[in-house]
């Protein structure tokens, strides 16, 4: 009887192995002492309960006894053993949080630690404001944020309209039979345009003598717009080339017909196409293989034409409705069509305009209470100093006072622009493509920090830069020196806006990635990723202060 109760018992908590060793379920709800305790219970094993003397003996179990007293009786013996002066610890392999090999991703909470960790430096700063000076905070540079604002904003919008002059521009370039089409005087046209625009717009807050906060505001979006506005002009331009060429398959065929392949504009997209057909040629079929070279040219060039999601086709897209929600979109690089969110969170998108006066409340805090005291008192320092090595001395303590500010700014910039700036027009548009960056603190090197802190910008420039130098037979090491190139130029541009001064500095410290990424990717070095990440770090907060310490003191 007692092994007929005993079978039923074990088939109803767990199974036998081969050696007859009952093993329990891997079941959640099942406490495992508890099962332990109710197992050793079931095979009859004794466990000794005195403590010491301290503590009563159970009274002895019948083996026969039902199931429900010997659960009663497990459970008991389980209480003790907790009670035990020196518990049991279960020990197992397992990895820190913070190892190397550890899959634990989610550190949300040092993201809410710096938050709070800003909270407590704006009070602090409130604090010591309240008794020295008797007011909570001194905003001096409040009225740069006041000044011109409607000039600005009008200055702003005419900009932004002015834009929309690529879109007829563009319907000439496609309608015309002669030397206006875009292969032939199309772009250099389009070019004169864009050269004069931007002439025009990235002058005009120097002739208006606005304030450093209105002129970079000002710039950075004329930068953009640029950047929209000849995606815009260029893609469709190539467009209009492609239809040409598809609607010249239609007629008979001369020797005068052009029968090169299609060419492909490159896109987000094209990697991954790239990669399809890799793996097509692997498994030794070609999606074209069995088409003739007529209908396989026309296929691709109707391909071409048709957007990735495949629901516009150029020229479709030719409209105000269209460019408009092109310019509203958080993106440089121009697609007929993209992946779009099903609805709109009006309050994320409330949250996000919140976080971005936030934002610059904070980084004005951080402006007034530790970066322009400092910069004030260095130069007023510098200015009695009669010896270069005292001067050394003083702009590299600036240079180090500094660095801790300049990385909380270069940190809320990065917050402001990329995930609440972006993502609120991203909610606006119910655009879908919301990763504006990648993890760029994990970067080894510079080149790798340039395609991850910034994805739309390095997006435009792989797309319409980098792509457009290959395409005109330069080499790779050429193209990427373009590349830097362009984008140390604006970098210069914005310092100027900011000081009022052009002495290259931004140029030649970012010019001078080229040579260190080239250092960083050196076998022996390149795998030391911890050590690359590590000078990665130290270069671009020191970089910041220096930059800053030369184009105000020198």
């Amino acid at each position: 009887m007692a092994e007929d109760s005993l079978k039923v018992n074990t088939a109803m908590v767990g199974h036998a192995n081969g050696d007859g060793v009952h093993l329990l379920r891997d079941r959640r709800p099942v406490k495992v002492p508890l099962s332990r305790a109710l197992n050793e219970e079931l095979g009859g094993l004794a466990v000794s309960t005195s403590r010491s003397g301290l503590s009563t003996p159970a009274p002895p179990e019948d083996e026969d006894a039902p199931p429900s007293v010997k659960a009663t009786s497990a459970a008991r013996r389980e209480l003790r053993r907790k009670q035990r002066m020196f518990p049991t610890v279960e020990y197992t392999a397992r990895v820190s949080y913070f190892d190397p090999h550890s899959d634990y991703s989610n550190f949300r909470g040092f993201f809410v630690l710096f938050w709070v960790g800003l909270a407590i430096m704006v009070i602090t700063a409130m604090l010591r404001n309240l008794n020295e000076t008797g007011s909570i905070l001194s905003f001096k540079q409040w009225p740069l944020f006041t000044q011109d604002i409607w000039e600005l904003a009008a200055s702003d919008l005419l900009m932004c309209a002015s834009t929309g002059l690529s879109l007829p521009l563009h319907l000439l370039y496609k309608n015309s039979r002669g030397w206006l089409k875009w292969s032939k005087g199309g772009i250099a046209l389009q070019s004169v345009f864009q050269a004069g625009w931007l002439w025009l717009w990235i002058s005009w807050p120097f002739l208006r003598e606005w304030s450093w906060t209105a002129q970079v505001f000002f710039t950075l979006h004329t930068l953009a717009m640029f950047m929209k506005m000849h995606s815009y002009a260029f893609y469709n331009g190539h467009l209009s080339t492609t239809l040409d060429r598809l609607k010249e398959l239609d007629r008979p065929i001369e020797p005068t017909t052009p029968m090169d392949t299609a060419v492909r504009y490159p896109t987000t997209y094209t990697i991954i196409s790239d990669a399809k057909e890799q793996v097509d040629e692997q498994d030794g079929t070609h999606p074209h293989e069995t088409l003739p070279p007529i209908l396989q040219l026309r296929e691709d060039l109707a391909m071409e034409l048709t957007s990735p999601i495949g629901n516009v086709t150029y020229a479709e897209n030719l409209t105000v409705g269209n460019f408009l929600d092109y310019l509203l979109c958080p993106t440089l690089c121009y697609e007929l069509e993209y992946p779009r969110t099903p609805t709109r969170s009006y309050m994320e998108l409330f949250y996000k305009t919140l976080a971005v006066f936030g934002c610059i409340f904070l980084m004005t805090v951080t402006s007034e209470e530790f970066i322009i005291p400092v910069l004030d008192a260095s130069h007023i320092r510098l200015s009695q100093t009669h010896h270069w090595i005292d001067g050394a001395l003083i702009f590299a303590e600036t240079v180090s006072t500094l660095l801790f500010p300049f990385m909380i700014t270069f940190l809320l910039v990065f917050l402001v622009i990329f995930e609440y700036v972006l993502g609120a027009f991203a909610e606006i548009t119910r655009f879908a493509d919301r990763r504006f960056y990648s993890d760029w603190w994990n970067s080894s090197d510079w080149l790798e920090f340039s395609r991850e802190w910034n994805i739309p910008v390095h997006n435009f420039f792989r797309r319409h830069v980098y792509s457009a130098s290959r395409g005109a037979q330069l080499s790779r090491p050429v193209a990427t020196a373009i590349t830097f190139f362009i984008s140390a130029v604006a970098h210069e541009l914005v310092m100027g806006c900011i000081t009022r001064k052009f002495r290259g500095y931004g140029f030649v410290l970012l010019m001078m990635q080229i040579p260190f990424v080239a250092l960083q990717r050196l076998p022996g070095v390149r795998e030391r990723r911890l050590l690359n990440n590590v000078m990665f770090w130290i270069f671009m907060i020191m970089g910041l202060s220096l930059l800053c310490a030369l184009y105000v003191l020198v």
